[in-house]
């Protein structure tokens, strides 16, 4: 897998932050965690407030991933309706997923707030319908997540009352919720990393985890100039989880989403009046929002190969332009990659073996769900396991065809689905 390079605006942008060393020789902690992202930083962060040591190991640096890359839009809930995670699991069993799922907006709000993290976080995100059977689908599950769980900051948005919201002609209506948004997903984990330097976590980065091993009474984390010994292990390393932990593979494949952001509008209001973000109703769907400054921060198309094009702008481009002719020849500042590891549900995939705890697959769906996933993991550390379970017992499977077909045969997969949204 290619490590993409995270020239972003998002790094332009960055919150000033302290430069933290890499590990050398061999510490001991009650707990280790292995990736700097939002689920690892937030399950140090959570078992520090609950009076455990920890250590945090980063390859490169903190927020180096999908956490620092990704379009910064926070979408509540999961890649599967509140319906559709009921029908397939029962009320008691799938609303229990479903609530949790919903938990992760308070607690990634609660976090900004009592961190003080300056990420630019505002609230508004709409789905908009591409096709007026999304949008049939969009008010039944408004009205299930309403009378079920109380949720009820959804409205539907008729097409002729679209452009009050976004300046494009190309949809036919759609659904804002009040407690979706969006943020600058760097400085949003930089913050977290910096409480948890707080809360007593020792994080190191630029060190490269090269084996973790289960003990009969703990596990052992080899690196690439140290080890650290601790009596739990959480996995937070989502598109990397191969790499740390090979008896993880093959339950996800990565695909990399590209990302540009335009040179500031001189009025961006006239693009997206009320500052929602926004994200398409399709499989293969064009995501997007303003940024602090004005611009315009585009994510659109999927490559299912892990050579990058060779030009980032030029590739997302059109699918703006499409969109927002007005625009289309606006100068774009910055054009960036990075990979998502989806699981062959689009499901969150969340474990324990023996000592080892791990999270991965969030599919593209997880600026919220993965700070839920870190605290869910931390208080399974201390014991307090059953929300942890609710998330653990949904199943998985791994991509079919071994090492060498997997790959090939989800990406006809996936290209069927992204086939089916243009026909």
């Amino acid at each position: 897998m290619r490590d993409l390079p995270n020239d972003s605006y998002y790094v332009a942008s960055a919150n000033a932050g302290p430069v933290r060393p890499a590990l050398a020789g061999e510490l001991r902690a009650d707990l280790v965690v292995v990736g700097g992202g939002y689920t690892g930083v937030s399950a140090a962060l959570a078992a520090a407030e609950r009076g455990m040591s920890v250590i945090l190991l980063e390859a490169q640096t903190i927020g180096f991933g999908a956490s620092g890359r990704n379009g910064g839009q926070l979408i509540p809930g999961l890649r599967w309706s509140a319906r559709e995670l009921v029908s397939e699991f029962g009320e008691a069993r799938g609303g229990a997923i479903v609530s949790l799922a919903l938990s992760a907006v308070d607690r990634v709000a609660a976090r900004i707030e009592k961190h003080a993290i300056q990420c630019d976080q505002r609230w508004g995100h709409i789905e908009a319908a591409w096709k007026p059977a999304h949008l049939a689908d969009m008010q039944s599950e408004a009205e299930f997540l309403a009378r079920d769980f109380g949720w009820d900051s959804q409205r539907m948005i008729a097409a002729q009352d679209m452009p009050s919201h976004v300046a494009t002609d190309r949809y036919c209506g759609g659904m804002i919720d009040a407690r979706g948004g969006h943020f600058h997903p760097l400085n949003y984990v930089l913050g977290l990393a910096d409480a948890a330097s707080n809360a007593g976590v020792r994080i190191f980065e630029q060190t490269m985890v090269m084996a973790v091993d289960a003990q009969t009474a703990g596990v052992i984390v080899h690196t690439d100039h140290g080890s650290v010994t601790a009596d739990q292990a959480i996995i937070a390393a989502d598109s990397w989880t191969d790499r740390v932990m090979p008896a993880l593979a093959g339950y996800t494949i990565p695909i990399i989403n590209y990302n540009i952001a335009t040179a500031p509008l001189p009025n961006p209001a006239s693009l997206i009046p009320g500052n929602a973000a926004i994200a398409d109703s399709r499989f293969v769907l064009n995501y997007y929002r303003l940024s602090a400054d004005g611009r315009v921060i585009f994510g659109g198309g999927e490559k299912y190969r892990q050579t990058p094009p060779r030009d980032i702008a030029a590739f997302v481009r059109p699918f703006m332009a499409e969109l927002f002719p007005q625009i289309a020849d606006i100068p774009i500042d910055y054009s960036w990659g990075g990979n998502v590891a989806v699981s062959a549900n689009r499901l969150p995939r969340m474990g324990r073996r023996g000592p080892i705890l791990f999270a991965h697959g969030f599919s593209g769906h997880g600026a919220l769900i993965t700070t839920l996933a870190g605290e869910l993991m931390a208080a399974a550390a201390a014991g307090e396991t059953h929300d942890f379970d609710v998330m653990a017992d949904i199943p998985h499977r791994r991509f079919p065809g071994g090492q060498w077909l997997a790959r090939p045969l989800a990406t006809l997969g996936l290209l069927w689905f992204a086939l089916r949204d243009r026909l």
